[in-house]
């Protein structure tokens, strides 16, 4: 099997390690799933790596049984990459255009992205991905896509999303060890709102809200552009610890209660409903309160879905998102989530599912698995833009874009603003 046909995934979370290869079949539209692999994360906290060793092992372990799936030997993957340590910051790039006729070539394109670099930041930080939302050309402006037009000076709007430098080198390395080169980082908002938000939702307005196990991640969309990136750190495995605390349990036990018996809606259960957790693990004993279980899950989510309105109004944007909120992330699963978050943030919201890919559809038709499906649609992508990437909505540093915009700045440096 063609080694350019094959692109791999690989979701590095706080709580499992996904990774997801896919074939692309030309005859197809769609991806086909080959292979799936996930593995408990051990060695992440909040989206940091605490422990090189056991996450270097946690991928090697997903990958591996994404490879027995599939039958094949991943080389190189796309990386999710999220955490508290994400920020991002608006940026403006101009410069002349290059040809004599004022047509804007891909070059130019290239160039005024490379010009909203020019920025800056913290000496510990390192640019992840340019997001041109808009360009301007002479007194033309909010234009999308400035490719074939004609002016003397471009200019482009763009959202700059950078990370914590030790934190990506780490995070390389762990998968270098793994024996996996990196074609590029991809934040994990981005990659799951490619593959759980429409066209439609993102022209409309919409809240993607991606509850991972240490971290929330919040990603705003409103007539097709990006207006807001934002991470909190509350997420799934903080109901699991507060489950654990109010039930005096152990952190195995509290997550087979959340997922077996949990539900976000108190008012839904009956306060007679009682489990039995000599039955979920023999060692345990005692009767507890099903009711108080989801009380002690509806206020973490409470606290999270707070946090997302917070952001909703930094943004300007309170109760002002046609298409609403999408919950997506393992935590979306629970009963109750989604009426949870349509009561705090009053708006519509509904759980986020990837869009079907084709081959093992059942493994990863899966809220969980959202991030992991929109790397490789991802990396679908970038394999198609190839030589026009720069024009695209969103370039991302990583892989051969970089090497592109490095060559390009080197070349072009002195005429930059």
């Amino acid at each position: 099997m063609s080694k350019k046909n094959l692109i791999v995934g690989i979701d590095v979370g706080s709580s499992f390690v996904r990774t997801i290869i896919a074939q692309v079949l030309p005859q197809e539209e769609n991806l086909r799933v080959i292979g799936v692999g996930s593995a408990p994360s051990f060695g992440v906290r909040k989206g940091i790596i605490v422990d090189l060793e056991e996450i270097t092992r946690s991928i090697s372990e997903s990958l591996l049984s994404a490879e027995r799936v599939s039958g094949v030997e991943v080389k190189s993957a796309m990386v999710a990459i999220g955490g508290n340590h994400i920020s991002a910051q608006s940026s403006k790039g101009v410069i002349a255009v290059g040809k004599a006729d004022g047509e804007v070539s891909s070059g130019d394109v290239a160039r005024v992205i490379s010009a909203a670099q020019a920025i800056s930041i913290p000496p510990n930080k390192e640019i992840i991905h340019i997001i041109p939302k808009s360009y301007a050309l002479d007194d033309q402006k909010n234009i999308r896509d400035p490719l074939g037009m004609n002016g003397v000076r471009l200019e482009v709007d763009a959202l700059i999303i950078e990370g914590l430098t030790p934190h990506i080198k780490n995070l390389n390395k762990c998968i270098n060890e793994a024996g996996v080169v990196v074609d590029g980082f991809v934040l994990s908002s981005l990659a799951a709102a490619k593959a759980v938000l429409t066209k439609r939702q993102k022209e409309l307005g919409v809240v993607l809200v991606d509850i991972g196990g240490g971290s929330t991640s919040i990603i705003m969309f409103e007539e097709n552009d990006l207006l807001r990136v934002a991470v909190v750190p509350v997420g799934g495995s903080h109901i699991t610890n507060d489950i654990a605390i109010g039930l005096r349990t152990s952190i195995d036990v509290a997550e087979r209660v959340k997922l077996e018996f949990g539900n976000a809606m108190p008012q839904e259960i009956s306060k007679k409903e009682n489990i039995d957790l000599s039955q979920i693990d023999s060692n345990e004993e005692g009767i507890v309160s099903r009711y108080h279980v989801a009380e002690i899950i509806e206020a973490r989510l409470e606290e999270i879905f707070t946090l997302v309105n917070k952001e909703l109004k930094l943004a300007g944007k309170e109760q002002l998102l046609p298409a609403g909120a999408v919950i997506t992330g393992g935590t979306a699963k629970l009963p109750g989530c989604v009426d949870l978050a349509k009561n705090i943030l009053a708006l519509p919201a509904q759980t986020g599912f990837p869009i079907p890919l084709g081959g093992l559809v059942d493994k990863v038709d899966d809220p969980a698995f959202s991030t992991a499906v929109g790397l490789v649609l991802w990396g679908m992508e970038e394999n198609q833009s190839i030589g026009g990437g720069m024009a695209s909505k969103s370039v991302f540093l990583g892989g051969k874009f970089k090497e592109m915009i490095e060559k390009l700045r080197r070349i072009f440096g002195k005429f930059l603003p």
